[in-house]
């Protein structure tokens, strides 16, 4: 029998990777990261000098064509298979991650009229600087009593697709204008891959209020916004909308010929990454949690009826696996808290003793944080270096660590933020069983879960739940991927349902992490202090945080003033 093989394509805040995976049993036979070479523009845009504002983050579209012109022929190579036997692509992007196109689909970027302006590049899914907006949005749906608003834990985030288009409205009315429209940028990619452009319904559903029975809110929401927007929906977000793993179209000769694969083959419609990887770690029915850790998490669970939820991101009816509810929650910094305070946080000598016992830094925090019990450090931490996501959805926030004296070493604020991190995630836990949402058990994958072994001890006293372990360091590809095979369907070698794709691919590590009892036992004390300081600083009891943006944003004002281009 020939066999039959699918390429996943995970594009990801600092990097995007291929993996080819073997139809028959999931395994993955070749992966290949490309990094981006513009990486996340949050200072100035490339080659002009244009300063941005705070809580920016731009991407150049770019850097996403080369993953497909660099990664996937890379994998066809390494594996030494025949690209002949490649039946299906499929992709998954960080969401919302938003640019606005011209009629022939390409970003305004691109146009030597805009690629000076900020608006018209890529807005990252961190783009926070739409706040202003966000907040108005969930302010006007409280005050008509929109019942979309529920669905996504009573509030919008200026992570999302309309805080961002209405940003863009109000700062640049020439850019929205110029816009034919705006997309998801994992539904550009197809586009650009198939010559086709539809939107998904994961990333419509979770980031732009639509829902498949009722569609996106009401034009007379949105004039209630501005009248400037009260036909949004049916000319700049217009487009067909599909489940994912539905076949878009085939690869263009052009594509083909630039990725070492054959015209004609079946790519699937985009996806989100952490959505694309419950499939892939076996979840595929409700009661276990999937964790995707990285950067950020995502987490995602399954559901039999709707339930609203404070603070989740969305719950999308046929949102991850056919014939469920799909909830997702999140915390917008993970690994970029540990990423800060190693590159940031750390005096010489820790380099120093790193460098001599041949580890990483990340590595040797890891070991000699591993030697405190918990409660020993003295430290606590809320984890909003990058605003909270989930449960009070406010980009606003910020980062918080009490405790220090002048013996605090920096291995015990190593494992303080280790425990941040697990504590915001107890705290979503808690808000879905508050609302009868099952969970029995947690699943991790991503970059943290296959390094990090105290960090994964921790989650799971804190949470009280044992947690399983991916096979695979590049989860949400191989997820990506299985949609790959069901888009090309069982006639051409995939699958006709996710479902079966996950029982014949899915992966996960022998290795599970139990609670241990006296460790959860401390870490019940520590996380009633954690909730405390959460409703304290985080609900407007104490609203300094706040305040102290407010007050760096004048000094930032008085700075350029002193100082012009």
């Amino acid at each position: 029998m020939t066999p039959r093989y699918t390429i996943g394509i995970d594009f990801g805040t600092e990097s995007g990777r291929a993996v080819l995976v073997d139809l028959s049993d999931g395994r993955e036979l070749a992966e290949y990261v490309t990094v981006y070479p513009h990486q996340v523009i949050d200072q100035e845009l490339p080659g002009s000098g244009v300063r941005l504002g705070p809580d920016w983050a731009l991407q150049h579209p770019g850097d996403y064509v080369e993953v497909l012109k660099n990664s996937v022929p890379e994998v066809i190579k390494t594996s030494g298979i025949d690209p002949r036997d490649v039946i299906g692509l499929g992709v998954d992007f960080t969401a919302c991650t938003m640019l606005p196109i011209d009629k022939e689909g390409e970003p305004l970027c691109f146009r030597p009229e805009f690629k000076g302006h900020p608006h018209s590049w890529v807005k990252l899914w961190k783009h926070h600087a739409a706040q202003k907006e966000a907040n108005l949005i969930t302010e006007r749906a409280l005050q008509r009593g929109e019942h979309f608003l529920p669905r996504y834990g009573g509030r919008i985030s200026s992570e999302w697709m309309v805080a961002k288009v209405w940003q863009i409205l109000n700062e640049a009315p020439d850019i929205y204008k110029s816009s034919d429209r705006f997309v998801e940028a994992t539904d550009w990619i197809v586009c650009k891959m198939t010559g086709k452009m539809v939107r998904n319904s994961c990333t419509a559903g979770y980031k732009a209020m639509w829902n498949k029975n009722e569609g996106y809110p009401s034009d007379e929401f949105f004039k209630s916004l501005d009248p400037r927007l009260q036909d949004l929906t049916d000319t700049k977000l217009r487009g067909e909308i599909v489940p994912p793993g539905t076949p878009v179209g085939g690869l263009t000769k052009e594509m083909a010929e630039m990725m070492g694969l054959k015209p004609g083959i079946a790519v699937a419609a985009g996806n989100v990454d952490a959505h694309a990887a419950v499939p892939a770690v076996g979840v595929v029915t409700p009661g276990k949690m999937v964790m995707v850790m990285g950067t950020s998490i995502c987490h995602m669970v399954l559901g039999t009826e709707e339930k609203w939820v404070e603070g989740m991101c969305g719950g999308v009816e046929d949102g991850i696996i056919p014939g469920y509810w799909g909830y997702e929650a999140g915390q917008s910094a993970v690994g970029d808290i540990f990423a800060w305070f190693v590159e940031r946080g750390v005096p010489t000598y820790v380099k120093t003793a790193a460098d001599k016992e041949g580890l990483e830094i990340h590595s040797w925090l890891e070991k000699e944080a591993s030697k405190y019990q918990p409660g020993e450090t003295g430290l606590l931490a809320l984890d909003w270096w990058n605003g909270n996501r989930s449960i009070l959805v406010d980009a606003d926030l910020t980062g918080l660590l009490i405790g220090y004296t002048l013996r605090t070493k920096p291995e015990e604020v190593y494992r303080a933020l280790l425990e941040s991190t697990a504590f915001g995630t107890r705290k979503i836990i808690e808000s879905f069983r508050e609302k009868g949402v099952e969970i029995h058990g947690l699943v991790a994958c991503g970059g943290l879960p296959q390094k990090n072994q105290l960090l994964m001890q921790i989650y799971a006293d804190v949470t009280r739940l044992e947690i399983k372990i991916a096979d695979s360091t590049y989860t949400p590809a191989s997820g990506a991927a299985m949609f790959g095979a069901v888009a090309a369907g069982s006639a051409a070698g995939g699958y006709d349902t996710i479902v079966e794709a996950a029982k014949n691919m899915a992966r996960l590590r022998t290795k599970t992490y139990q609670p241990i009892p006296e460790h959860v036992a401390i870490y019940e004390k520590l996380f009633r202090e954690y909730c405390r300081l959460h409703d304290y600083f985080g609900r407007g009891t104490n609203d300094v945080m706040k305040h102290l943006k407010e007050i760096k944003e004048e000094g930032r004002e008085l700075t350029y003033a002193k100082n012009p281009l």
